[in-house]
């Protein structure tokens, strides 16, 4: 993904092109925290927090590498940790996906149902395969920039993308069997 690749000339600091970064790709973080916390507050609150925490840490960044990789691996970090914690101290797990309020605001009803379909389908995912799908399918990244993201080998990649397949295909068969 070339969008989220900084050019800069040597005079630029680290913090002025992560500050200068973050607009523009403030929209494709909060889609990613939204899928990682499966609700709108959560996902605001994790987006604000790897805002928060990339700017802080601003001269860590490499110029000329993905600013988009790198603040998608800080929400992730922070959203695991918030996972960690919450299960020590009160034993929480994930939000069921019959709970996550998304609106559909595409114009065509049969599109907004079957849209609707897939991402329950997608969302009931398990963790790993849900947010593997989410970063190669829906943001497009490579198998290769996935795995060094999550920080999994390129072959768990192929392995969730793959299980994920089998399962939203045999929901979808069993789904056309009904009707």
């Amino acid at each position: 993904m070339g969008a989220g690749i900084i050019q800069s000339a040597d005079q630029i600091s680290s913090k002025t092109l992560v500050s200068k970064g973050l607009p523009d790709l403030f929209p494709r973080l909060w889609r990613f925290c939204m899928v990682l916390t499966k609700t709108r507050d959560g996902a605001d609150d994790l987006a604000q927090a790897a805002c928060e925490r990339a700017l802080v840490n601003a001269e860590k960044f490499q110029t000329g590498t993905d600013l988009d990789r790198w603040v998608f691996t800080i929400a992730r970090r922070i959203w695991l940790n918030d996972l960690r914690s919450a299960k020590v101290r009160r034993g929480a797990g994930l939000v069921p996906v019959e709970e996550v309020d998304i609106s559909d605001n595409a114009p065509h009803t049969d599109v907004n149902i079957l849209a609707r379909e897939v991402l329950d389908m997608v969302q009931a995912l398990p963790e790993g395969q849900r947010v593997t799908t989410f970063l190669v399918y829906v943001e497009g990244y490579s198998y290769r920039e996935a795995a060094d993201m999550l920080e999994i080998p390129i072959g768990t990649v192929m392995s969730r993308l793959a299980g994920a397949r089998k399962t939203v295909a045999a929901k979808t068969a069993a789904k056309d069997v009904v009707r």
